[in-house]
């Protein structure tokens, strides 16, 4: 399934609707994975491991993942992804990711 098409999918999901993990965890190693690194341990991002972000908070990082860093070229992903979805995402990071 190529980018958009899983994104239009996490849009068509239903607000109330358990996350899809399976569409969520690949849009994670491919849309996050094109700045992060396809392993997530940095690129033009940085490492986005278990490891690297465990002094964050779940809720930190949701509010990255749906607002963005301004000023830098983390995108605010809001307009894509339902406040579960980025809730969901920040769970899957700080809970690791297997290699």
């Amino acid at each position: 399934m190529n980018r958009l098409a899983a994104i239009l999918a996490l849009i068509a999901a239903p607000a109330l609707a358990e996350p899809d993990a399976q569409a969520l965890e690949r849009l994670v190693r491919q849309d996050c994975g094109s700045c992060h690194g396809l392993t997530l341990k940095g690129g033009l991002g940085p490492d986005i491991r278990a490891e690297a972000l465990s002094q964050y908070k779940q809720d930190t990082l949701k509010s990255v993942i749906l607002d963005g860093i301004p000023g830098t070229p983390m995108p605010p992903w809001r307009p894509l992804l339902s406040e579960e979805e980025a809730n969901w995402i920040a769970m899957y990071l700080l809970g690791g990711v297997a290699e």
